[in-house]
């Protein structure tokens, strides 16, 4: 068990490396199924930030960005059961074959949502590419998927915990109080 260097960060369960090689395995796969229609990339802020950008990296093939922040956690470790949406998208959907990509599915609620709301958007096609998934998680229609982690709170690479810990390039247990 690797351990990180605060005493609030328990073990590391996705070092930095096996984070990147799934990443560049993800991007060669869109690269592949998006060949002739390269997709609208929109990023779920603030916790997929890093996890677009990598991506976007792996994918070869010009793909656009758009950005979107939704709420449903605050600065607590356990979800208020309500998803706001803090910040819209700029660009049109319509027609536009979307790539949504989330940093961690949890319970779906977000998710769910989020499909909701942008299927209303009239896109061509509408997939979603999720860094992280409970293990306990029964969230259908996933078509790409980074890692299935445990139901412990994790932090780093992007996801946060009251706003820290989110550079860190390492996923791991988050075991501070909150």
């Amino acid at each position: 068990m690797v351990r990180t260097p605060a005493p609030e960060l328990g073990e590391v369960l996705i070092p930095a490396d096996v984070l990147q090689r799934r990443i560049a395995e993800l991007g060669a796969q869109i690269t592949a199924d998006y060949r002739d229609d390269p997709p609208l990339l929109i990023c779920v802020l603030k916790g997929a930030f890093l996890f677009l950008a990598d991506l976007s990296r792996a994918i070869d093939l010009e793909v656009e960005f758009d950005f979107m922040a939704v709420s449903s956690y605050g600065s607590a470790t356990k979800t208020s059961g309500v998803v706001r949406i803090v910040k819209d998208l700029d660009l049109d959907l319509t027609d536009r074959h979307v790539l949504l990509v989330e940093d961690i599915v949890d319970s779906g609620l977000t998710l769910s949502f989020l499909r909701r709301n942008l299927e209303a958007r009239n896109p061509a096609s509408l997939e979603v590419c999720a860094l992280l998934v409970r293990e306990e998680s029964e969230v259908p229609d996933l078509r790409y998927t980074g890692f299935r982690v445990p139901n412990v709170f994790v932090v780093g690479y992007g996801l946060d915990i009251a706003e820290k810990h989110r550079n860190l390039p390492y996923i791991c247990v988050w075991e501070g109080a909150g």
